[in-house]
């Protein structure tokens, strides 16, 4: 019979995996807590309306990545993002009525039909913050620290900070029209999907990587576009004074006028954090402000700024963290007894296995040396005793002791 495979994209987290995204969701929940983010859970799939109104319909997400499906004729997505899950749910559970600001944090798989690559599958899982309520720079600056560290306390230290603003609406769309005038003699140079961007979201131009697209947007009329100070005077102030709030925090960042992020709803404050141990894929933190979202999804005027961050990429960069052994492994041939006594270290919270199988007692501590960090040895000799042998499999060091002790011995 043909084995059924995981599909292409696809990968099991294993039990020897487990410890380094314990470790990442602990420390999630630990760094955010103290900015006082509540954790959200939303739900895996949404209307598909969600992601074609929140993540723009002229995306290459919704245009080709998302996972969409039709049942009791509702068109359903599995999420490619949670941004857009977290402010639908913020908005229909009454949020906006609580104490500003409203800080969210979530983690969770994700989905998008793409090339799997190093750090990113079809099914992949994001850590991610969203704030809402706060329009001024100072939020900006703590969603960014937010950000830093957590991949400090993941003991990621070799970190670049780059950031963009993207302007409001209204000074967004001078540039995207000035945009469209240089690049309109390389029209036809440009790849097909550029040419998509070119009619319907230019900004976005910036964000393509074809080679041949990247030398039109080298050339001198366009960098000047491009590199061009085209923000209002508002949103220039804004910028100014995120960037004089890092300084203050000590956090070194960069100005990288070509960083628009992939997404339709940004605006103003937008940021990458990069890892620099990961090859050209090496961004490990990306975010912004998306002040219009709330509102364009049909709740109040509230504006908001969040990141997400890649789980796969980032549990690369940690490394393998060895499993926490059992704490006890009850080595007998009574298996009556055995249970017994498991259980019993079980309820006073000790971790504990022991042998179903009443093998030699030889390959039973062999057995235990490999996954727990004492043997409790109860043979004939201690069941007729009332005694235990404990033998701590690190030293080797091994005492028989009354059973009313084994408690303390062990904790």
């Amino acid at each position: 019979m043909t084995i059924i495979k995981a599909q292409k994209g696809t990968k099991d987290i294993l039990p020897a995996d487990m410890p380094v995204w314990h470790f990442m969701e602990e420390k999630a929940n630990e760094v955010f807590s103290k900015y006082g983010a509540k954790e959200i859970r939303t739900p895996i799939f949404e209307a598909t309306e969600l992601f074609a109104r929140g993540v723009g319909d002229t995306t290459y997400i919704v245009n080709k990545e998302m996972y969409t499906f039709e049942k009791s004729e509702r068109s359903l997505t599995l999420r490619p993002e949670n941004t857009a899950g977290v402010v639908r749910s913020f908005i229909e559970n009454g949020m906006h009525r609580l104490s500003m600001p409203v800080k969210l944090w979530y983690k969770g798989p994700m989905f998008r039909y793409e090339r799997p690559q190093a750090g990113r599958q079809r099914q992949f899982h994001q850590v991610g913050v969203e704030v809402f309520g706060i329009k001024q720079p100072a939020a900006d600056a703590e969603v960014i620290l937010m950000a830093v560290n957590y991949l400090k306390a993941l003991g990621l230290n070799d970190l670049s900070v780059e950031l963009n603003s993207l302007g409001c609406p209204k000074c967004r769309d001078n540039f995207k029209n000035s945009l469209k005038q240089v690049l309109k003699p390389y029209l036809g140079e440009l790849c097909e999907d550029c040419q998509t961007r070119y009619e319907k979201n230019p900004l976005r131009l910036l964000d393509c990587k074809v080679p041949e697209c990247q030398e039109i947007f080298a050339k001198p009329e366009v960098r000047n576009v491009i590199f061009s100070d085209f923000i209002c005077e508002e949103c220039a102030e804004h910028f100014n004074a995120l960037k004089s709030y890092l300084d203050e925090l000590k956090i070194t960042y960069s100005v990288n006028k070509l960083l628009v992020r992939g997404l339709d709803y940004y605006n103003r404050t937008v940021f990458e954090i990069k890892s620099n141990n990961l090859g050209s894929q090496n961004a490990v933190c990306g975010g912004g402000r998306y002040d219009s979202l709330v509102k364009n999804l049909g709740g109040e005027d509230i504006p908001a700024i969040g990141f997400a961050m890649g789980m796969e990429r980032l549990a690369s960069l940690i490394g393998k963290i060895e499993e926490t052994k059992t704490t006890a492994f009850v080595v007998s041939n009574n298996s009556a007894e055995a249970i017994k006594l498991s259980e019993e270290l079980r309820n006073n919270g000790i971790s504990c296995e022991f042998d179903f199988s009443n093998k030699k007692f030889v390959k039973q501590i062999e057995k235990a040396s490999k996954t727990a960090k004492y043997a409790i040895i109860l043979g004939e000799d201690e069941l007729k005793t009332g005694k235990i042998t404990i033998k701590n499999l690190e030293t080797s060091e091994q005492k028989t002791i009354s059973k009313d002790l084994l408690l303390s011995e062990l904790k």
